[in-house]
């Protein structure tokens, strides 16, 4: 399971920066990232965000001034978010926080990409959610 590698770092400190929107999580192996709450909320591991397969990802606008309201433990493996715009469901292993330190340059570079391929804008909203996807796993 993901966060449970033998070896791999894991968080020795994990701070909410409410103001700055960050989380900052300081690794076993002395790295310290501070992930912006953005990042997360469209690099969510959920199946809201992710879909259930390749291609199915949705992409993710209007969460720039997106806050953290709740960070719960889960396990020994991970924590679980609850953002400011009632996202809840991703469950954020240590390998996918130190992922999302690690190389939030190239993330960010990817997001960009995505939204100029897409036609849009950072912060435009996202659209209504339509019925049709009946899995319940959102």
């Amino acid at each position: 399971m993901a966060g449970l590698q033998s070896g791999a770092p894991t968080p020795q400190s994990i701070t909410l920066h409410g103001q700055s929107r960050v989380l900052e999580v300081g690794f076993s192996d002395g790295a310290v990232f501070r992930i912006p709450f953005e990042l997360m909320r469209i690099y969510s591991p959920s199946a809201e965000v992710q879909g259930h397969g390749p291609g199915q990802e949705v992409l993710q606008t209007g969460k720039r001034e997106v806050q953290i309201v709740d960070l719960q433990p889960v396990g020994n493996y991970a924590v679980q978010p609850t953002f400011s715009d009632g996202h809840d469901s991703g469950i954020y292993s240590w390998d996918l926080l130190y992922e999302l330190g690690a190389n939030e340059k190239s993330l960010w570079a990817e997001y960009a990409s995505r939204l100029a391929a897409a036609g849009v804008d950072r912060d435009a909203p996202m659209p209504e959610k339509g019925g049709g996807h009946a899995c319940g796993s959102h």
